[in-house]
């Protein structure tokens, strides 16, 4: 289970409409490697501006790789987490998050971050298992 769903939030859901800050709480409490990295690297984005922050560093485990990759795999996950920090994310090599600013003027810089080149150019032995 890639989620620790409270009764609470189990009956929302089995109800209709969940409230999304309810389940981006969830997501919080049950992948906090990822939202750490992901709240941080919206700090990041904040402090130093440019185009982008992403981090390059590869999870200390492989829980903290699965985290990551749950939540960025998930569409109703990385959906809520986007509209919750305002960003866009990226995610490449089981590591590389990168969080991008709601802003056309960085469409593409975000274009060529998720490019097929640059997946290929961010490639390397020690992530082939990854």
């Amino acid at each position: 289970m890639s989620l620790d769903v409270s009764p609470a939030l189990l009956e929302q859901a089995e109800r209709g409409e969940v409230d999304e800050a309810d389940f981006v709480d969830c997501v919080r409490t049950s992948l906090p490697y990822a939202w750490e990295m992901i709240s941080s690297l919206v700090a990041q984005l904040k402090v130093d501006g440019g185009p982008f922050a992403d981090n390059q560093t590869p999870p200390p485990d492989e829980q903290a790789r699965g985290q990551l990759l749950r939540a960025l795999a998930s569409d109703a996950i990385r959906g809520a987490l986007q509209r919750h920090f305002g960003v866009r994310l990226a995610f490449q090599n089981c590591h590389r998050v990168a969080v991008f600013p709601q802003d056309p003027a960085v469409d593409e810089t975000l274009a060529r971050f998720t490019s097929a080149r640059n997946q290929l150019l961010n490639q390397s032995p020690e992530l082939r298992d990854c």
